[in-house]
């Protein structure tokens, strides 16, 4: 898979750290666990969009773009990544945010990202919740059309088949890093949402036989709903690759038991895990995207659902900047 083909900026801090969660391991009574952190992937505090930004800048550069088009939730880490390399290429950056939790709290509607999101620069607008923001952003660049802008559209997340080709370059990357120690690789778990990651995984995976299968811990969408576009995005990365029909739809599983009541509204197990995460491995996780995935990962492990020898990776899809939007989701005691 030779992906200089396509157009791309390098502006990510690549590889990521491939480490060991020792102490995890040991409190959860095993398998071997390990964290891909893509956490660590630099671009204004790092998390996993950096990757596929770096592939849709690319194209956007040779496209004379000037004016960076994308949306998100309130406290889209997505948002924030964009916005920042925008910043960077000096070029325009609008923001569309939708309010999918109906929060009020200062923090969640100022703080975290929405922060970063302004101190980059980006122009901020709010729609309310189950707009269609495809359609908005596609009416924001006939806007900008009219007034002499040459404005490139960032889907949600990053996700179309440009920008996974960051998570097809991430798994070959992780192989790499697997074949350089000898680590056997049983499982890779990571948070799903958007779909570009895991689409990008699978198909990077699948191609290069790895045999390593991919769990999606679901963020948003149901079970079925969120196999099928993870199944429909690969395919279409494959397409553009040029290895039609690689993926099938058996290497696409999704677990969406650790949703809780819906985007971005906390969940118990997944608080558990940021503090698991943090106390125990000094690693911060979101309430969003990386706790969720990490609370199924924890669970599914107390439940015996892999072996106790396996080695399972968690990908690190990034995000801690959340955090500061989220303050009331913490119990944590008043201080003098």
């Amino acid at each position: 898979m030779h992906l200089s083909r396509y157009p791309r900026l390098h502006f990510a801090h690549l590889p990521t750290p491939l480490e060991p969660m020792k102490n995890l391991s040991k409190i959860l009574g095993g398998p071997n666990l390990w964290i891909k952190r893509d956490d660590c992937t630099g671009l204004a505090g790092g998390g996993n969009k950096t990757r596929k930004l770096e592939f849709l800048m690319g194209d956007a550069v040779e496209q004379g773009a000037d004016t960076i088009i994308t949306q998100g939730a309130t406290q889209s880490n997505h948002a924030r990544q964009t916005a920042a390399i925008a910043a960077k290429l000096g070029k325009e950056c609008h923001i569309l945010l939708e309010d999918r939790t109906g929060s009020t709290e200062v923090d969640y509607n100022y703080n975290g990202n929405v922060l970063l999101d302004q101190l980059y620069n980006a122009s901020l607008s709010k729609f309310p919740a189950n707009t269609d923001m495809n359609q908005a952003m596609e009416e924001l660049a006939a806007q900008l059309r009219t007034d002499g802008k040459k404005p490139y559209i960032v889907p949600g997340g990053g996700s179309n088949p440009v920008g996974a080709l960051g998570y097809v370059n991430a798994a070959i990357e992780l192989l790499y890093q697997a074949n350089s120690i000898g680590l056997k690789i049983d499982h890779l778990v990571h948070a799903t949402g958007s779909a570009g990651t895991q689409a990008g995984l699978v198909t990077g995976l699948v191609a290069s036989n790895s045999q390593i299968p991919v769990l999606g811990v679901g963020v948003r969408a149901a079970k079925e709903a969120q196999e099928a576009n993870v199944f429909r995005l690969a395919e279409h990365t494959a397409e553009y690759m040029g290895i039609s029909g690689v993926v099938k739809p058996e290497h696409v599983v999704a677990n969406t038991d650790y949703v809780g009541e819906g985007y971005g509204i906390p969940t118990e197990s997944g608080i558990e895990a940021i503090k698991l995460f943090a106390q125990h491995e000094s690693i911060l996780l979101d309430p969003v995207y990386s706790a969720k995935g990490a609370a199924g990962f924890i669970d599914l492990i107390r439940k015996g659902h892999f072996n106790k020898d396996d080695n399972i990776v968690f990908l690190h899809t990034g995000g801690s900047q959340a955090l500061f939007g989220y303050r009331s989701a913490f119990d944590f005691p008043a201080y003098d």
